[in-house]
């Protein structure tokens, strides 16, 4: 899939650290992984779907350090819609927000409730 950001712009939620890529890369197995226990968990087919939505979670826990969800979640909605990584057929806000929440809180270790039973 293209990348449709101006080039000459910077990316704001990617930083060009290796470490950093080996870090989301290591995320986004542990979300392909565990994407069934979820409760908007649809099908198997659908995380492509959910993916910017724990990237995006991911990227912005580490750039907002300190806050929670409460604080932060008024940002991150109007930030979505501009985020770069969002996908060809990006998902409205309310439809991924939990998702972005979960990646969140797995970074910035503030879950609030138990991880739900994994489905089989």
């Amino acid at each position: 899939m293209p990348d449709r950001r101006d080039p000459k712009q910077p990316d704001p939620g990617t930083p060009a650290d290796e470490t950093w890529a080996a870090a989301w890369d290591t995320e986004d197995n542990y979300w392909t992984e565990n994407f069934s226990s979820r409760p908007y968990y649809i099908g198997p087919d659908y995380y492509d779907r959910f993916r910017p939505a724990f990237r995006y979670g991911f990227e912005s826990a580490h750039h907002s350090m300190g806050r929670n969800w409460d604080e932060a979640e008024p940002d991150l909605r109007s930030g979505w819609e501009r985020y770069p990584h969002r996908g060809e057929h990006a998902s409205a806000w309310e439809e991924i927000k939990d998702a972005v929440k979960d990646a969140w809180e797995r970074v910035t270790g503030q879950r609030h409730s138990a991880e739900p039973p994994r489905r089989e």
